[in-house]
């Protein structure tokens, strides 16, 4: 057994190219893994990290099973190369969760690994990952008759990680709400919500309780027109920059206690610039959410956990 001083970094789905680009080049590249000798490096196109590998040789199946249990309980495997060959190895091992959860509820407090066969006896394995689920992959029980749009599993997912989220009768601004799905998840939390859009929201949601709708441009509201608020959330699709301005009023007003905010891509490109200048934001984190897809989620809520974040 080998220790590795370094880290790998596990591409959120669909965006290898982009995670490459970040890193300042890899060691070894297995699928949509890469590992990178030495100290660790800011990526936001991840859905998982594995944190200090080690590499284990084995003589069996059943050996490479005993190795992973001797070390921790729960282990993941990875499907790059030898495919079979690692879920047979995992068959041995004790059984991860794989239903859908429900919403809200408890995230594993015990560690995460993951590990993935590099030869026939031969693998990589690291028994603290920055994602509390396998392989960074979770589903969430969905509501298909509630919501307007799958949209709110994103806020479901940075609530959860977050480990804190709207109390009954908390105030919330959801920024860009039409057709309605963060309001509606907002609203079902017991929040008070002003849902800001140019667009309509779906009628269903408009009529719930607690739920005012406003027909308007968001970013040209200020702070001050809310008065104090305990919940800034946006899923504008916007530019960056236009985001970033806008947050930083409130964050200038001391108005608003917690955010939640999708930081949309236009087309193929990354504003890394403004991505950084949201992570420097005391307090804050900037992740790739199992549910986003061309865009980021910057965080920022009292009581954070972390879970996600390396």
């Amino acid at each position: 057994m080998k220790q590795l001083e370094g880290y790998c970094y596990h591409a959120a789905r669909g965006f290898l190219p982009q995670l490459l680009a970040e890193l300042k080049g890899y060691d070894r590249l297995d699928g949509e893994l890469a590992t990178v000798l030495g100290p660790k490096q800011k990526a936001f196109w991840v859905r998982n990290v594995w944190k200090n590998p080690l590499v284990i040789d084995f003589s069996s199946i059943g050996d490479a099973a005993r190795a992973l249990r001797a070390i921790q309980r729960n282990w993941a495997p990875y499907p790059g190369r030898f495919a079979r060959r690692s879920a047979l190895i995992a068959e041995k091992l004790p059984p991860l969760p794989d239903k859908p959860k429900a919403f809200p509820c408890e995230l594993p407090d015990t560690p995460m690994g993951a590990f993935m066969l590099i030869d026939e006896d031969e693998m990589l394995a690291a028994p603290d990952c920055s994602s509390p689920f396998p392989n960074g992959e979770f589903e969430f029980v969905e509501d298909r008759e509630g919501p307007p749009s799958r949209a709110y599993r994103k806020l479901w997912e940075a609530l959860m990680l977050a480990g804190h989220m709207p109390a009954a009768g908390e105030k919330c601004v959801d920024a860009g709400a039409s057709p309605g799905g963060w309001t509606w998840a907002l609203a079902g939390l017991g929040a008070t919500v002003t849902a800001i859009d140019r667009a309509s929201l779906d009628p269903r949601i408009a009529a719930l309780p607690g739920v005012r709708v406003e027909k308007h441009d968001a970013f040209t509201l200020k702070p001050g027109d809310f008065g104090p608020t305990d919940w800034v959330c946006s899923d504008v699709i916007c530019y960056p920059p236009v985001l970033f301005d806008w947050i930083e009023k409130w964050l200038e007003s001391g108005l608003a206690k917690n955010f939640i905010c999708t930081i949309k891509m236009q087309g193929d490109t990354f504003d890394r610039a403004t991505t950084e200048r949201f992570a420097s934001i005391p307090g804050s984190r900037v992740v790739h959410l199992w549910h986003n897809r061309h865009e980021l989620c910057w965080i920022k809520v009292e009581g954070d956990r972390g879970l996600g974040s390396y």
